[in-house]
């Protein structure tokens, strides 16, 4: 009977697929966010590196849109930064990253640089540095690690919560802190940022498709009323119509450019009215943050780790508050809190992502956000981030002034 249970899921998913492929309303092609190179970056000949990362990223970047996809980024993640500068004095490290960023600007790339504090028995120093960075750039992202299989990193919740105050008063509008975050349990090769790092040799690159328009279509109001495993079950197939096309054509890039293909990250990010929180509220008949919510999250988690393609990064479901028009105005409006996407953590990778916070919240009010992510990560073993956003100047009631296309403005709670 073992042997049979896999046979009927297969059959019943490729009924699916046809069923799915014959109906024109699910005909939404999802954008490519992010194609990642990852690259073990030595600094004496990094141009030479770039160089090499860009040809295959924009040969990328033609393929998929001689397919019918719109590529938003081209991104370069290398391993973590401490490793790239050792030996140089923070002038000079301060240096060699603005030239790094400056590359970046000329050549339409984002760029991460890793990790700060991969063990908790490492500098603080590491910390203050890319804190510095971040702010003397414009295309770096960057984390630093609070949480592994050794447990609760406290001395990287100390320094993480020390980064995202000064970047709050550092950079204009405080946005520095969304180019950074708090990581547990960082997956290698991710190709979505901050959390992003590459352990190995390089020559690597992975796809992060933005997909919450598909999740749209499935939960949209012509299903109302199925239950949530048969919805599930269709995203899983609606996701996986497109996740064989992009990883065909990923394939092909990687057997033309000889970088290795790592996967594709199948959680459908949001972009502003492109949102997850609307789908959500289309599967759950009601706000988010409604009873139900937490379910939703988890049949869409599960939806997502049932595609059969080769995963990279999270893929899972991510609910970064500022960057979906329905999540922020549910922020807003108190329907959902820190506590609602924490538990909502428990099913999925939501963490605490893009979260507006008072400029005067505490250096000690961070350490306990950012202590009980860590904890939630170390007790069920997975990777969670939190990228917090303290605006200098701005209290409860104040509209938040970002500038960044990727962020709604809102009242802070």
């Amino acid at each position: 009977m073992k042997r049979l249970f896999p046979n009927i899921a297969s059959v019943v998913l490729a009924a699916l697929a046809l069923l799915l492929s014959s109906r024109p309303c699910f005909g939404a092609r999802p954008k490519v966010r992010t194609v990642t190179a990852f690259v073990h970056l030595d600094r004496t000949q990094y141009r030479a590196q770039v160089d090499a990362a860009l040809k295959m990223l924009r040969a990328a970047k033609s393929a998929f849109e001689k397919d019918g996809y719109e590529v938003e980024t081209l991104r370069i993640t290398t391993q973590p930064f401490p490793e790239i500068v050792k030996g140089l004095t923070t002038a000079q490290a301060l240096s060699f990253f603005r030239e790094y960023d400056q590359l970046a600007q000329k050549e339409g790339l984002d760029l991460d640089i890793g990790g700060a504090m991969m063990r908790d028995s490492d500098d603080p120093a590491e910390a203050e540095l890319l804190a510095k960075i971040i702010a003397a750039t414009e295309k770096i992202n960057g984390f630093v690690v609070v949480a592994d299989d050794s447990g609760i990193h406290w001395n990287g919740i100390h320094a993480a919560a020390r980064v995202i105050q000064q970047l709050a008063a550092s950079t204009p509008h405080s946005e520095g802190n969304f180019r950074f975050a708090a990581g547990a349990f960082p997956p290698a090769v991710a190709p979505f940022f901050p959390v992003s790092h590459t352990p190995g040799v390089g020559h690597t690159f992975a796809v992060g498709l933005e997909s919450a328009n598909i999740v749209q279509e499935v939960f949209g109001s012509e299903h109302k009323g199925q239950n949530l495993a048969a919805m599930s079950e269709r995203l899983t197939v609606a996701l996986g119509l497109e996740a064989k096309k992009a990883e065909a054509i990923a394939q092909g890039i990687a057997a033309q450019s000889g970088w290795t293909y790592e996967g594709i990250d199948l959680t459908p990010v949001p972009l502003r009215d492109i949102s997850m929180g609307a789908a959500m509220e289309s599967l759950l008949q009601d706000q988010i943050g409604s009873p139900g919510s937490l379910a939703a999250a988890f049949a869409i988690t599960s939806a997502v780790r049932r595609v059969p393609v080769k995963q990279a990064g999270y893929s899972g479901l991510m609910l970064p508050v500022l960057e979906d028009s329905v999540l922020a105005k549910r922020w807003e409006s108190g329907a959902i809190g820190r506590d609602a996407l924490m538990s909502y953590s428990s099913v999925c990778s939501t963490g605490l992502d893009a979260i507006p916070l008072p400029g005067d919240v505490s250096e000690h009010e961070l350490e306990n956000i950012l202590t009980d992510l860590a904890s939630l990560a170390v007790k069920w073993h997975k990777p969670l981030s939190a990228r917090l956003l303290p605006v200098t100047g701005k209290h409860a009631g104040d509209m938040t002034e970002f500038s960044s296309p990727y962020l709604v403005n809102i009242k802070i709670r």
